[in-house]
């Protein structure tokens, strides 16, 4: 057992910040919280190592629900394009260069770096086509002790011919990645990641599908970013009654957990489909931006019941750092708010911290909070170059998100180990 003291922050429900002045949490041998409290005796662990963080903040670490690892290189260029345009110029001639293994190692190491610098340890990420490629990013985020869902991307159609695979491939590619991270439990574990509609036909979505089912594995995938991509949807799946139900009929929403990323223009019907299969959002607010996709509804979605998390999506937003999601999904919201006359109620810091921590966390287990139980994910956040000495440790968190950076985040766990890269 450990004891860690600090000024203690976390948001068990959406509208609600758990705060403890100089509070004490207990972390098992397994790395789990065991207790938290306001006093080193209420613990229950008298002959426990304490490590006193001091006036530092502690916080549940980041985990980002959407983002592609291969285009870690594009990062803030091309964002002069739209959608499509920006896929055919930059990302999909990008992702070809991953069929050179010892090139994806290069560039998956200064990805995983940046994730740790900013805070994320825990992802849901898209690699490539590349099986190869794929294993060794996952072997990356295990030796370094950080926790991922990582997608060998599926595709077999409207993409370069060099970045299509036969469904057979596919599915021995997937039976290759679960015979080294298989494990239930494991901290890196396969997620099961058709791009999108258009780039997979039915033979390959159906494959899949399959292997979701036969190795209980989460799945991602695209959701009504883009009018152009929605009503080219429309002509790929004719039988279908809409984007989220295309992936429905192979059981790709919601049949095991899924996340789908966007969800800009999801209907009422939709929606309805999302909160049934409990699928999550995943919010991008920069990515939406930055190729003119428009504004998630994500007050919406709160209200009715979906589960929304916060990604990056690098490469199509710019910025690897959750806590600037959040400023960024509080901002969007807060242009739903003015449009709505006032009815759309704008996020509160509260529920843009809850969605990088405790919601988009579910989607890794119980992760992203100090609740009993929960996976030991935190960071240390020195801020004492930011705050006058009057700020309330809600206004330190507050100023932090929104102005500070990496290099206030002076110690990082994962599953209740420090991670050092």
């Amino acid at each position: 057992m450990k004891i860690y003291k600090a000024h203690i922050i976390y948001a068990p429900e959406r509208e609600r910040f758990e705060v403890i002045e100089n509070g004490y949490v207990a972390v098992d041998d397994g790395g789990h919280v065991f207790r938290v409290a306001t006093d080193r005796q209420s613990l229950g662990c008298p002959d426990a190592e304490v490590t006193d963080f001091g006036n530092r903040l502690l916080i549940p670490a980041m985990n980002d629900v959407h983002v592609h690892a291969a285009q870690y290189h594009n990062q803030g260029i091309a964002m002069d394009l739209e959608l499509l345009p920006w896929l055919e110029e930059y990302t999909f001639p990008e992702e070809q260069k991953f069929a050179d293994a010892d090139y994806a190692e290069r560039i998956y190491r200064r990805f995983l770096r940046h994730l740790w610098r900013v805070g994320t340890m825990r992802a849901a990420v898209f690699a490539t086509i590349h099986t190869e490629g794929t294993l060794r990013l996952m072997r990356l985020f295990s030796e370094a002790g950080m926790g991922a869902l990582v997608g060998k991307v599926a595709m077999d159609r409207n993409c370069p011919e060099q970045l299509q695979e036969k469904a057979d491939d596919y599915v021995k590619g997937m039976e290759d990645i679960m015979a080294h991270y298989g494990e239930a439990d494991g901290l890196v574990r396969p997620i099961v990641t058709p791009r999108f509609i258009p780039t997979c036909t039915p033979q390959l979505l159906q494959a899949c599908s399959e292997v979701a089912r036969r190795h209980q594995l989460p799945v991602q995938s695209h959701l009504s970013e883009n009018l152009s991509e929605i009503a080219w949807v429309h002509q790929l799946e004719p039988n279908s009654q809409g984007y989220g139900d295309a992936y429905r009929r192979y059981d790709l929403f919601g049949q095991t957990p899924t996340v789908m990323a966007h969800c800009v223009w999801s209907d009422e019907a939709e929606r309805q489909l999302m909160k049934d299969g409990d699928v999550m959002v995943a919010h991008c607010p920069t990515s939406n931006f930055n190729v003119a996709s428009g504004m998630a509804p994500i007050r919406t979605f709160i209200d009715e019941g979906i589960s929304v998390g916060l990604g990056s999506d690098i490469s199509g937003g710019h910025d690897l750092s959750i806590f600037r999601m959040m400023v960024y999904a509080i901002e969007v919201s807060k242009m739903h708010y003015q449009q709505s006359d006032h009815r759309k109620r704008f996020l509160s810091l509260s529920e843009a911290f809850w969605m990088g921590t405790k919601a988009g966390g579910r989607l890794f287990g119980r992760v992203g909070s100090f609740e009993e139980g929960y996976d030991f994910d935190a960071l240390v956040i020195d801020d004492h170059d930011l705050y006058p000495d009057d700020y309330s440790l809600l206004e330190r968190l507050e100023r932090f998100i929104y102005t500070g950076d990496d290099r206030q985040i002076a110690h990082r766990f994962c599953r209740g180990k420090e991670i050092r890269l």
